[in-house]
């Protein structure tokens, strides 16, 4: 559904107050352009997909910057082009830390990585430690990460068992690890 510039800014409007129905239509209105955008640009739709995501998840997160004299789909596109410049220099900077050199070194490294009884505690603790953070969250992304992480579900299991778009699923899913991220980050 196309909305009128005015109907636009109302829903931009209760974005910015936290309102999640109005994320989840600005969502659906764009998702297709903003896709179709990095499709043209990586040629490659799990990228695409992927930068999509960020994409969304990034002005979600910074909605608040939004001005109302840029058009919000310029907003999005400009979003989206610098992540994929990110993702460019990251793919860019892989390369040249892969050479065959930083191989033999990793091999070797994995090779001699076995797991002692020591290690093996510190990752239960760790594993303690992250369920404590999940709980911490609020139940629709604790829900969220369960289904992905501990069952192991593909998104479109995920969003038939939400009753929610995939697209919705996979936003909420990478705002839910920003979210657990930050509240590791902050314990520390």
């Amino acid at each position: 559904m196309q909305y009128t510039e005015n109907s636009l800014q109302l829903i931009i409007q209760e974005a910015k107050s936290g309102n999640q129905k109005a994320f989840s239509q600005l969502l659906d209105n764009f998702w297709n352009e903003v896709y179709g955008f990095q499709l043209q640009r990586t040629k490659n739709e799990n990228d695409a997909e992927d930068i999509t995501i960020q994409t969304f998840s990034r002005a979600f997160d910074k909605i608040e910057t939004y001005k109302e004299e840029y058009g919000f789909k310029t907003w999005l596109f400009t979003i989206s082009k610098n992540l994929h410049v990110d993702l460019l220099r990251k793919q860019k900077r892989n390369i040249f830390e892969n050479s065959s050199y930083a191989n033999h070194d990793a091999v070797k490294s994995v090779l001699d990585d076995a797991p002692s009884a020591e290690d093996r505690l510190i990752s239960e603790q760790q594993l303690a430690n992250l369920l404590h953070h999940i709980k911490s969250l609020k139940p629709h992304y604790q829900e969220v990460i369960n289904l992905r992480y501990f069952h192991e579900l593909p998104y479109a299991e995920i969003a038939e068992k939400l009753g929610e778009p995939m697209n919705n699923v996979k936003v909420k899913l990478l705002r839910a690890k920003k979210l657990l991220a930050e509240s590791i980050k902050n314990q520390s």
